[in-house]
């Protein structure tokens, strides 16, 4: 299972992008994963992002936070050009991002959806958000993220 790549690992391969791997077990019962993943890899929370799918003016978007902060969806609506947003369904996320909930990737997602990255991320060389599945993350460098993804950077998270 460790081995297994998942499309945002093979995008990273594909164009060549400088990144690492990170795997370990994930528990089913674990309140949150992504703390439970900076927990179990040794990383700060704010270093650690999480990739939550939302629903802006009737059109999926993404926004990439921190797992030690919330999503701002007033912030992510204004990053994005629309009015309001909400949190999306789980079923619509995974739908159109080809991903599992706590799987989801910024990278490689099924329909690139348009995605905005909390600005705290360009405080760091690298930083880690899922790379697929539950138990694999991806380090890469922040601006490797925004220009593979065309994020907006903006400060989406609380």
């Amino acid at each position: 299972m460790a081995g297994r790549g998942t499309q945002a690992t093979a995008l990273l391969v594909k164009k060549a992008i400088a990144h690492r791997v990170h795997t370990y077990q994930h528990d089913p019962n674990h309140a949150s994963y992504g703390t439970e993943a900076a927990e179990l890899l040794g990383q700060d929370t704010a270093r650690v992002f999480k990739t939550l799918v939302a629903e802006l003016d009737g059109r999926l978007v993404v926004g990439v936070v921190p797992v030690s902060s919330q999503l701002d969806l007033k912030a992510l609506a204004s990053a994005l050009g629309g009015k309001k947003a909400r949190m999306a369904a789980v079923a619509d996320a995974e739908r159109a991002t080809g991903y599992v909930a706590g799987g989801i990737s910024p990278v490689g997602q099924k329909k690139a959806l348009p995605l905005a990255l909390d600005s705290s991320a360009q405080d760091f060389d690298t930083v880690l958000c899922s790379g697929g599945r539950r138990g694999l993350e991806i380090e890469l460098a922040p601006a490797d993220l925004i220009a593979l993804t065309g994020a907006v950077v903006a400060p989406i998270a609380t």
